[in-house]
Formats: C-alpha cells, structure tokens, sequence
C-alpha cells in the first residue's frame, strides 16, 4: 500500500510555484523590488493569481496614500501651504476615486479600468511632488505612491 504525502509535503510543492509567478510576474513591473516586497508583505499573495496580485497592489495603493494623507495633515498643522493643500486634494483623488476604481474593475473582470486608476494614481503623487517651489516635504511619501501605482498597472497591464 502507498501512502499520500503529507499535508506539508504538498503545501511546499505548491508554494515554490506561487513564488515563481510572483518573481515572473515582478519581472514584468517597472520596479521588481518594490513588487516584490510589497507582495511579499502579504500572506495570502503566495496562494493567488495574477488577478490576485493586483488586488493586492491596490491594497498597498490605499496604504501608501493613506500614509501619504497623514503626512501631509501632519506638516499642515506646522506650516499649512497652497502645494500641502493641492496635494491633500489629489490623495483625496486617489483614495476616492481611482483606487475604487481599480479596485471594481478587478472585481468585474474589466482591468483596462484598474489599469487606468493606477496610473492615474501615479499620476497625482508626480502632480504632488512637482506642486511645490524647491524642495517637497512629501518626496518619500509622493514616490513611494508612484511606484506602487506604477507597478500595479504593470500588473493589471498582464490581465488585459
């Protein structure tokens, strides 16, 4: 009589293969490390798709513009300014309206529509950082946006 691997032989012959298409999949973004990382942030990323993949950058989208968001609440309190406002109302923008956008998009099998709220995301954080004269207190913030929203449209890009 032969026996059935176990449980756990056969969760680490699944496992390698979902690595592999997040690693082929982070191939095909225009910033592999920050794809990589930010998948590999969450823990269900190992078990999905490449629809799943995408969900998931949009998640990483929300988080980067809500930390985003604080920031700029933050330095408003010290120094409110014209660019803190007009970037406050393009984070709003992201938050509002592209990532509920690419996020239903998903949802509906549509992603030329995820495709275009993650650009347009990435869009917004570029619009931010160039909102101000000299130096931005929010480069961190707005480039992290952009890179993620940058990468999640690659990969929304695969889907159509």
């Amino acid at each position: 009589m032969t026996s059935l691997p176990s449980i756990t032989h056969c969760r680490t012959l699944i496992i390698p293969n979902n690595e592999k298409l997040i690693e082929s999949t982070c191939k095909k973004t225009p910033n592999y490390n920050v794809c990589l990382q930010s998948l590999k942030a969450y823990p269900r990323s190992s078990g999905t798709d490449v629809n799943g993949l995408a969900q998931i950058m949009v998640k990483v989208m929300r988080s980067k513009a809500n930390d985003a968001i604080n920031m700029i609440h933050e330095l408003q309190r010290s120094r409110p300014s014209q660019a803190l406002s007009s970037c406050a109302s393009k984070y709003n923008a992201i938050v509002i309206g592209d990532i509920p956008e690419a996020t239903e998009a998903l949802a509906k099998g549509d992603p030329k529509f995820a495709e275009n709220g993650a650009n347009d995301a990435a869009n917004e954080a570029t619009f931010c950082e160039n909102g101000f004269n000299g130096k931005s207190p929010l480069t961190q913030q707005n480039n992290a946006m952009h890179d993620v929203s940058a990468v999640t449209a690659a990969i929304v890009r695969l889907l159509l």
